[in-house]
């Protein structure tokens, strides 16, 4: 399919796709719409930055555009559950744009702002809601939405639902609409609790999967620098002077060490802000219109943040910590290399994390190429040689579940594991000490 004329869309639809200079839809949009249009049930499995947001709302403002039906008071004729308010906003402003030529009302609620206007906004009812979970059941449960009426849910992100931990509030949400609805579910991985999610609320569905699970970005160049602990901080600061680096995302692990990575560029004179859980709704988005203006050019982020920060320019990703998701490291460096251009993606990896490069490197089946002699500057052997001589993937022995080896290493990445999870849930690492493990290790990295 070579253009959006062929997916029979409406008129005015196809009039603001030609004012957004969008010719050629994805794949994802070519596989997607067609099916949407006649009303099929859809799992849609694609990495975020394949325009899968395009590929439901094109349909969806189809759908309401042919029948004009007024939504109920409190109610609204389509949902789009997301985890995190930035994508919430982003996919409010998607339907704003396609929509713009088309007499719908729309709405964003999230949490971490006053809830007075959104419960305004939901009075007489609108066409469009897009929510996150947690502000959607907590004006569910004050009365003042009701989705008994609901013609369209999406869910978006399934897996970073699971990952975020509110897997258990989009049941709560899911129960409490029709029966008979038009379901999209949306997921860039597939876990066996997402696909037996997806397998109880879908009817016969078409299923659209453009990029095989867990790939990564053809245009992106993936670079690995090995370096102790207490040196990332100088050498990030190096790696920021490189002339080339026009805007920079900047990934760590915990919201304190967003804040601590901000701070520490700061005492060289690199400006940067920080995007986290932590942040207020006003301070995530003055950061991240600070970010795309070109009014700093360097963002600090947790993974929390990362689904929902779709900015062009994006020229690098730096993960100054390694995840200990291997799924995450897949979602942070596709920030760069979007709408077709080619990006670079650069890893910090000290002493403690080379377990999960080696579970990133077997989710994304290819050997991250090793920085050795830093090319740049001469940091003084703050960049290390590759301290394993890693064997290709194949040559390696197998490790039962992605795990690696039993004995210190082991350990010593299940005792961090342990504490990036409590400093992820907004707990200092302290307050961990002393605690006994709690379950599978492999099952808390993977977000279950």
């Amino acid at each position: 399919m070579t253009s959006f004329s062929e997916l029979g869309l409406s008129e005015p639809i196809l009039r603001a796709i030609s004012a957004e200079n969008y010719s050629t839809p994805t794949p994802i949009q070519a596989q997607a719409v067609p099916h949407l249009i006649q009303g099929r049930d859809l799992l849609g499995v694609a990495q975020t930055g394949t325009g899968k947001t395009a590929a439901f709302a094109l349909p969806i403002l189809h759908r309401l555009s042919e029948n004009r039906t007024r939504p109920m008071p409190q109610g609204a004729r389509v949902l789009v559950l997301t985890p995190t308010r930035e994508l919430a906003i982003q996919i409010g402003e998607s339907f704003a744009t396609y929509g713009r030529n088309l007499p719908l009302t729309r709405t964003v609620i999230f949490g971490g702002v006053g809830q007075n206007p959104q419960v305004q906004s939901m009075a007489r009812g609108v066409d469009i809601l897009v929510a996150t979970p947690g502000r959607l059941l907590d004006l569910i449960g004050q009365g003042f939405i009701k989705l008994d009426r609901l013609e369209v849910f999406v869910l978006d992100e399934a897996d970073r639902m699971l990952d975020m931990g509110f897997i258990h509030d989009v049941r709560r949400v899911i129960k409490v609409l029709p029966a008979k609805r038009h379901t999209l579910f949306f997921s860039a991985t597939m876990p066996p609790e997402i696909a037996k999610l997806a397998d109880k609320i879908l009817t016969d569905p078409v299923r659209v999967e453009v990029t095989p699970v867990s790939s990564t970005a053809e245009r992106i160049e993936q670079r690995v620098m090995f370096v102790e602990k207490a040196d990332k901080r100088p050498l990030l600061g190096e790696v920021l002077k490189r002339p080339d680096i026009g805007r920079a995302l900047v990934f760590t692990r915990t919201k304190h060490g967003a804040n601590r990575v901000v701070e520490q560029l700061g005492q060289i004179a690199v400006r940067a802000e920080a995007i986290h859980g932590n942040k207020s709704q006003t301070a995530r988005q003055r950061a991240l219109e600070n970010f795309r203006s070109g009014e700093i050019r360097v963002l600090v982020a947790t993974d929390i943040a990362a689904r929902g920060i779709d900015i062009d320019g994006i020229t690098h990703v730096i993960n100054y910590d390694l995840p200990n998701v291997p799924e995450s490291y897949v979602h942070r460096i596709g920030r760069t290399a979007r709408a077709g251009t080619s990006g670079i993606a650069i890893s910090f990896c000290d002493s403690e994390e080379r377990a999960y490069l080696k579970d990133i490197e077997k989710l994304i089946k290819v050997r991250i190429p090793v920085v050795e002699d830093h090319p740049w500057h001469s940091l003084g052997g703050v960049v290390q040689a590759d301290p394993d001589a890693r064997p290709p993937l194949q040559d390696r022995r197998p490790q039962r579940h992605g795990r690696p080896p039993q004995g210190r290493q082991d350990q010593g990445r299940q005792d961090q594991t342990r504490q990036a999870h409590g400093q992820g849930q907004g707990r200092p690492a302290q307050a961990q000490q002393g605690r006994p493990p709690q379950g599978n290790p492999s099952r808390r990295r993977s977000g279950r």
